[in-house]
């Protein structure tokens, strides 16, 4: 049986998967979300979210997806993983993410271009669609890469743009988009994700719990473990993650009550949650 089985659990709580259901709405991410939602209501064209590893990047990115699915006026696309090695390799790319069909049987890259111009005009235009392209990981487009994508935003009515591009990336994506001015110019929206402070974590421990199916009216972290947690996680959620996953797993083979302050330093001493 499973660990969280064992607590009164139906699903493991802490898991480090972007899970959207496990979601939890902080102050960093809620006006990430909510700055992201009237970028595109108002079709500014580039928002570009920036923050170190483990600050939630990739599960925001799945709640955006969850979020713009809801909405029959929105087409939504994801890139997650935008390494290519050249410009062509990339357009191909983009014509499958959007499934664009092409007439002919071995079209150029003009002819992908085209086809990519086409279909924003009909889905902006003729459809009254907004077309939003998700980009995670997008420090790790090259600056050929990058310039397709400014090409794209070129794309334009007299009122509004007809892509609008969010760009989700580590800290280094600002660098790449200085060395390219006439593409930082076209930044509408600019928000650094930090880590949690400590009363986001406990509402995040909370929030996960009562998800997980989680009812006891006992707290399963005593108050001085959950300061360890956030001294030694720094509030970055994916360590949250993996130090309470392996706390709660100890909590069910020393049979304890609650998680405390001794078994979150022992974990540490082991280097168990890295």
């Amino acid at each position: 049986m499973n660990y969280y089985k064992m607590l009164g659990m139906d699903r493991e709580p802490f898991s480090t998967s972007p899970d959207p259901h496990f979601f939890y709405d902080s102050q960093e991410h809620k006006a990430a979300l909510m700055r992201i939602l009237i970028e595109v209501r108002l079709k500014r064209g580039l928002s570009v979210i920036m923050g170190d590893v483990g600050t939630g990047k990739t599960t925001l990115c799945r709640k955006l997806l969850q979020l713009f699915k809801e909405r029959e006026n929105v087409e939504f696309y994801i890139i997650l993983d935008p390494a290519f090695k050249t410009e062509e390799l990339f357009i191909e790319c983009l014509i499958r993410t959007f499934g664009i069909t092409m007439e002919k049987e071995q079209p150029n890259i003009l002819d992908y271009k085209e086809a990519i111009k086409n279909f924003l005009y009909r889905k902006g235009v003729e459809e009254n669609k907004t077309v939003v392209l998700l980009v995670d990981e997008a420090q790790k487009m090259d600056s050929s890469s990058l310039e397709v994508l400014r090409m794209l935003l070129n794309y334009e009515t007299n009122e509004f743009k007809l892509l609008q591009l969010v760009l989700v990336g580590q800290m280094e994506l600002m660098v790449q988009l200085k060395s390219m001015r006439n593409f930082v110019d076209r930044i509408g929206l600019k928000y650094i994700l930090n880590p949690f402070d400590i009363r986001e974590v406990k509402g995040m421990l909370d929030f996960r719990l009562k998800k997980a199916g989680y009812e006891s009216h006992t707290d399963l972290f005593d108050p001085e473990a959950i300061e360890e947690i956030y001294k030694i996680t720094q509030g970055y959620p994916r360590r949250v993650s993996m130090l309470c996953h392996n706390a709660l797993r100890e909590l069910v083979i020393t049979e304890s009550k609650t998680v405390s302050y001794e078994i979150i330093n022992k974990l540490v001493s082991k280097e168990v949650f890295i």
